[in-house]
């Protein structure tokens, strides 16, 4: 397996993400593009130390931008993880 620092990027803090936390006990992270749901499970496990149920996952298309220039350029792609957790269990997002 690899290192769980490495399949996890980061915790996405949106709106949307805040609900999903109160109402269904979810959490949204940013993962490796090549990550599955099995490593993105058993990353959260280990760096959190707490029970998931269930992970959904979404690739998400970076999008296209123009520079001042008449030059396009594209921000990059990225993957998010919307981990469910056990009844009881939270992470302390900051």
């Amino acid at each position: 397996m690899r290192d769980p620092h490495s399949i996890i990027r980061t915790v996405r803090l949106s709106e949307k993400g805040t609900i999903l936390t109160e109402k269904f006990n979810q959490y949204v992270f940013e993962v490796a593009t090549n990550a599955n749901k099995i490593e993105i499970k058993k990353a959260i496990e280990k760096l959190f130390g707490k029970k998931v149920l269930r992970v959904n996952t979404q690739n998400c298309l970076g999008k296209k931008k123009r520079e001042r220039t008449a030059a396009f350029g594209k921000r990059s792609d990225w993957k998010k993880a919307i981990v469910t957790l056990k009844d009881g269990d939270k992470i302390e997002v900051v």
